[in-house]
C-alpha cells in the first residue's frame, strides 16, 4: 500500500489532501460550536432561575407557577425512574430477540423479524402516544378500578390516600393506584419500553453477527453446546457494542417528549404511586413552555432543558468510559 508523502513536519504534502484536512477540521468544529452555543443559550435563558433559587432549584420539589416557586426534584426523579425502568424491561427483551434473529432463526424468518424490529424505531412518537391512550390505558384503567372493588383494596387505598394527602409516601403504597384513568407513570414506562426496544435490539443483532466465526468454531471444537457458545464466546465479545445500543436507547428514553407528555399525567408532585400521575423534564417543557409568559416561569422551564442537557452528556460520558473498559483489548483503537 502506497502511503501519502509527508513533509518533515508530518503534514500531508499534497495540496488536495491539505484542503481536505481543513474542510474536515471545519466540519468537525461545527459540532463543537453547536455544543458550546447550546450551553450558552440555555444558560443565558436559565440564569434568572439559577440566580433566584441557586442550588435549591435542584433540591426542592415544589413547582408552583402561581406562587413563583420552582424546584426540579420531581421532574428529575420522574425522568430517571421512567428511563431506567423502561431500560430494565427492554434490555433483556432486546438482547433475547437479537440472539434469536442472529443465531437461531432461519434466514427466511430472521430478515422479516429484524425488519419489523427496526420498523418500530421509525414509528412517530405521537402514534405511540395515541396507541397507549386508546389501547393500553383502558386495560390499566379496568385493573385499577377492579382494585377498588375488593374490601382489602378499599382499605389499602384509603390508608394510602390518607398518607398521600398528608404529603407522605411509602414503598407499600407505591403499588397502590391513586388514579383510575390508566394514565400515569406505569403507562409511560410501558410505552417507553416499546419505543426504545428496537435501538438496543438492532445494535445487538448487528454486533452479534460481527463476532468472528473462528470464536464460534473454536468453542464448538471444544464440545460446547449452542448456549455455551452464545454465553462464553459471543456475548463477552459483543458486550461493548450491546452496551452502546443500551446507551443509545437510554438517550432516547431520557429525551422522549411527546409520547410521555401524552400519557404520564402531568403531575409536578414527587412520585407517590406507580399507577399515579408524574412528570419528566421533557414532558414539563412540552406542556408548559408555550404557556410560560412570566419571566421566572419561562426561565425555570428552560433550566429543566439545561439540566436534561447535562444529564444526557453525563450519561454518554460515563457510558463511553464503561465501553472502553468492556471492549476486548484486541479490537480497541
Amino acid at each position: 500500500m502506497i502511503e501519502p508523502v509527508k513533509s518533515p513536519s508530518g503534514r500531508l504534502s499534497s495540496r488536495s489532501d491539505r484542503v481536505f484536512e481543513i474542510v474536515i477540521l471545519l466540519l468537525a468544529s461545527v459540532i463543537a460550536l453547536i455544543f458550546v452555543l447550546s450551553i450558552y443559550q440555555l444558560g443565558k435563558e436559565s440564569w434568572p432561575t439559577l440566580r433566584e433559587f441557586g442550588m435549591s432549584f435542584f433540591t426542592t420539589r415544589i413547582w408552583n407557577p402561581v406562587t413563583s416557586e420552582y424546584g426540579a426534584v420531581a421532574m428529575i426523579t420522574g425522568t430517571l425512574v421512567t428511563s431506567l425502568a423502561a431500560l430494565v424491561i427492554s434490555v433483556p427483551l432486546a438482547v433475547a430477540s437479537a440472539i434469536f434473529v442472529a443465531e437461531y432463526a432461519p434466514k427466511w424468518l430472521a430478515n422479516p423479524v429484524g425488519y419489523l424490529i427496526e420498523l418500530l424505531a421509525a414509528v412517530p412518537s405521537v402514534v405511540y402516544g395515541l396507541f397507549a391512550l386508546f389501547v393500553i390505558a383502558p386495560v390499566l384503567s379496568r385493573w385499577q378500578q377492579g382494585f377498588m372493588t375488593s374490601p382489602q383494596g378499599i382499605a389499602t387505598y384509603t390508608e394510602c390516600r390518607n398518607l398521600w394527602d398528608a404529603g407522605g409516601t411509602s414503598l407499600q403504597c407505591f403499588f397502590v393506584p391513586n388514579a383510575f384513568d390508566g394514565r400515569g407513570l406505569a403507562l409511560a414506562i410501558i410505552i417507553l419500553t416499546v419505543m426504545i426496544l428496537p435501538y438496543t435490539a438492532s445494535v445487538a443483532r448487528d454486533v452479534i453477527r460481527l463476532v468472528p466465526a473462528e470464536q464460534r468454531e473454536a468453542m464448538y471444537a471444544l464440545g460446547a453446546t449452542k448456549w455455551e457458545v452464545i454465553g462464553r464466546a459471543i456475548l463477552p465479545y459483543a458486550r461493548a457494542g450491546i452496551l452502546g445500543g443500551v446507551i443509545l436507547a437510554l438517550g432516547r428514553a431520557l429525551g422522549e417528549t411527546l409520547a410521555v407528555a401524552m400519557v404520564i399525567g402531568d403531575s409536578q408532585e414527587i412520585i407517590k404511586s406507580l399507577f399515579g400521575g408524574a412528570s419528566t423534564m421533557a414532558s414539563v417543557i412540552a406542556n408548559q413552555f408555550g404557556d410560560a409568559q412570566e419571566t421566572l416561569h419561562r426561565s425555570s422551564v428552560v433550566a429543566l432543558g439545561l439540566t436534561l442537557f447535562f444529564l444526557s452528556v453525563l450519561v454518554n460520558y460515563v457510558a463511553r468510559l464503561i465501553i472502553v473498559r468492556l471492549t476486548p483489548k484486541g479490537i480497541q483503537q
